[in-house]
């Protein structure tokens, strides 16, 4: 069992979301008339990782996170294919479903988390349950395949070489059990990892007692997306308002992954923080700030 020592999220789980053989573990906190805002978190991560960022928003928002397949409290499935992002974008529709019935949602995502979301606001009728879209370091694959497949240039190739030396570590975590003992070891150090790593104080970095084995489990989520998106990607046209942060400092996300979004997104809003990567800990303020302005634009329909 998951358990938060800091923040506003209860120890256990509000409730529990069941879609198919998977059941997700749910946590909610704020006001409860307040616009519902959903936090989806990435790798290696649970629910956790917003504790400081909801905090900040629960004082006039209602705030939904869960732990996504694969994390913290949530089922875990064995199968390389149930880590597709279709399936994992499917997960929040069902939490909307369950926790927000009739409600146009308001969806922050990070890592993963964001990568999740991207695919949630590309689906058809999309727009009917989601009100905003806030993405903090997490491509849109198919939005970065379309630009590695655009017409040649400097500019473009120096995007591309960035990303590809950001994203190296990716090629590892393609290959099952290569990077398991590193994982392993990294685990028991986390908090020290992302003061070398982030430059964060580890003193801010709360862990699930998950951590080692959410780590491991959800090296499927690279395994059954990079390749698949990059090599074809399909770009659809986003008609819910899109926010992108951009975290200057960045290491394993660089600016460029958006440079396609401009050519799909209708509604398209871009803001630069000075943090890097683990922003959601580091920069709390910058994002729930960022994220309450956001909803309170697209609210006015409640």
């Amino acid at each position: 069992m998951t358990t938060s020592t800091i923040g506003p999220f209860p120890a256990s789980a509000t409730r529990t979301v069941r879609r198919g053989e998977v059941e997700l573990a749910v946590y909610e906190c704020g006001d409860p008339e307040g616009a519902p805002v959903l936090l989806v978190h990435g790798w290696p991560d649970t629910h956790l990782l917003w504790n400081r960022v909801a905090a900040l928003l629960a004082g006039r928002l209602r705030v939904i996170a869960f732990d996504n397949r694969g994390a913290g409290d949530s089922s875990v499935p064995a199968d390389v294919a149930a880590y597709r992002i279709e399936e994992l974008a499917a997960d929040v529709r069902a939490v909307i479903d369950a926790v927000a019935p009739g409600e146009r949602v308001h969806v922050l995502g990070h890592d993963w988390g964001s990568v999740i979301g991207w695919e949630l606001v590309s689906a058809p009728g999309a727009a009917s349950a989601i009100a905003s879209f806030t993405s903090v370091s997490g491509p849109n694959l198919d939005f970065l395949g379309a630009y590695l497949r655009g017409p040649c240039s400097l500019a473009r190739l120096r995007g591309a070489l960035s990303q590809a030396i950001a994203s190296a570590y990716t090629v590892a975590f393609q290959i099952p059990g290569l990077p398991n003992p590193v994982l392993r070891v990294l685990s028991h150090r986390w908090p020290r990892f992302l003061a070398f790593f982030d430059g964060l104080n580890p003193e801010l970095v709360e862990t699930a007692p998950t951590l080692r084995a959410d780590m491991i489990n959800n090296l499927k989520l690279y395994r059954a997306n990079i390749r698949t998106h990059l090599r074809n990607p399909r770009p659809r046209r986003i008609d819910v308002p899109v926010q992108v942060i951009v975290s200057t400092g960045d290491r394993a996300v660089r600016p460029v992954v958006n440079a396609e979004a401009d050519r799909w997104v209708t509604n398209l809003t871009r803001s630069e923080i000075p943090a890097q990567h683990w922003s959601p800990i580091s920069h709390p303020a910058d994002l729930a700030r960022r994220t309450a302005a956001f909803v309170d634009r697209f609210s006015a329909d409640r």
